[in-house]
């Protein structure tokens, strides 16, 4: 019996160390992004107000659709980061002023009742339309448009990212309650993001 428990722990604390490594990898990526998109939005905005004074068209939807893209790349890519790092919005009065446990176990309730559902139900929802972008190879309809395609998969993507990092997470917060930790801890805010 000891045995099976050991491994069931083995496999648990590979799913919390895989789940972390991926999810710190988009807030790395997400970073990244961030120096790419400040300069690809300032050049839009500087080329489009340096156009309107020469009256001559400078920006192309290339470019703004680039801007677009990283935009929502970097977007779905902080799903799991800001659910690794315990940044996600609750209502004060069920949350803030609760012990640890009552705190765990409310985290884990809301994780199964709401997240793991919604997250089974996105990637239900955005599979075929995804592998339909790709079978067509979808693309923008504007004159010098992107590929839609990579930017679909992307939705697809993240929540799976999402739901593995759903996943970790549960695993911490059963661990959290029967008194052992897996893993890394997970950074919890002294105060939650306050809905007033």
């Amino acid at each position: 019996m000891q045995a099976i428990g050991a491994f069931l722990d083995a496999i648990a604390r590979t799913v919390v160390m895989v789940a972390d490594t991926l999810t710190e990898s988009c807030g790395w990526i997400a970073r990244v992004l961030v120096a790419i998109l400040i300069p690809v939005g300032f050049l839009n905005v500087f080329l489009r107000y340096v156009g309107r004074y020469t009256e001559t068209q400078l920006v192309n939807n290339t470019w703004i659709e680039a801007q677009w893209y990283i935009y929502g790349v970097l977007f779905l890519l902080m799903f799991p980061y800001l659910l690794r790092h315990d940044g996600n919005v609750r209502v004060d009065f069920w949350y803030a002023e609760r012990s640890e446990r009552v705190k765990t176990r409310i985290d884990l309730v809301g994780h199964l009742v709401a997240l793991a559902p919604f997250v089974t139900l996105a990637v239900w929802v955005s599979y075929k339309p995804v592998l339909d972008s790709w079978r067509i190879w979808e693309v923008s309809p504007d004159p010098g448009g992107l590929p839609r395609a990579p930017l679909k998969a992307m939705i697809l993507a993240a929540f799976l990212l999402l739901g593995l990092q759903t996943i970790a997470t549960l695993i911490r917060l059963g661990a959290r309650l029967t008194g052992r930790e897996i893993g890394i801890r997970e950074r919890r805010s002294d105060a939650p993001l306050r809905i007033e």
